[in-house]
């Protein structure tokens, strides 16, 4: 396992700390939230908690499953005790780019909809200001992807529509719309820049995650770093 995936894992070890016997939780997708949710599987084996997960992917959903982690959804729960998630950026507010994984608009409202987000990382995830050497994913309908890519060319910013890997053609999400990802470069005002994207008609939801998570767990080399937020 390389010092990356090392550093993952203890973030997650740290994060899942937080679970407390009974919780409704939100588990987000990629390989750092996996982490976690092997953990938490692990604790309800030892510790015998009794737990609910709503996963925010099939993947978190099968990973869940083998895990032994009971599944729920938000209709069941609309109130989630806590939501734990990676991140693919993170700024010194703890503002966020997620949707690498292209499951930007369920992790988002699986967040939301929990009275704690707890982001965990590598620290190679940590920057001064989002968008740097990073672009940000946007979820869009598939019927308004061209009428999306020419309103972002306006405004000056190139939009590529993420393509599958392994087949011909782009990559669909678990909601059925595709994946534009835009170069904005250092992001400013993230929360302007959000509003703003939010207001064209077709995307449905960015991969700006701003004034969301409350404790970021940033695994380093040898260490993890608990970051709040001010």
């Amino acid at each position: 396992m390389s010092w990356r995936e090392q550093a993952k894992e203890r973030a997650a070890i740290e994060a899942v700390r937080h679970v407390k016997d009974g919780f409704i939780l939100g588990l987000g997708s990629g390989s750092t939230a996996a982490y976690a949710i092997q953990e938490i599987g692990k604790r309800i084996k030892q510790e015998g908690l009794r737990l609910m997960e709503v996963p925010t992917s099939h993947q978190a959903f099968t990973l869940a499953i083998r895990s032994g982690i009971p599944t729920t959804t938000l209709d069941e729960h609309p109130k989630l005790d806590l939501t734990i998630d990676g991140a693919d950026q993170i700024d010194k507010k703890l503002n966020l780019i997620k949707g690498m994984g292209g499951a930007l608009t369920r992790e988002k409202i699986v967040a939301s909809a929990a009275k704690q987000f707890i982001v965990v990382a590598d620290e190679t995830k940590l920057t001064q200001k989002l968008g740097a050497q990073h672009p940000v994913p946007i979820e869009v309908l598939p019927f308004a992807s061209s009428t999306v890519t020419s309103k972002l060319r306006k405004m000056g910013r190139k939009a590529v529509l993420r393509e599958s890997e392994g087949k011909i053609g782009p990559v669909v999400t678990e909601n059925g719309n595709f994946i534009l990802d835009v170069d904005f470069g250092p992001i400013d005002n993230p929360k302007e820049l959000n509003f703003q994207l939010k207001s064209i008609p077709g995307i449905l939801e960015t991969g700006l995650f701003v004034d969301m998570a409350e404790i970021v767990y940033v695994g380093g080399q040898t260490t993890v770093q608990k970051l709040r937020k001010t």
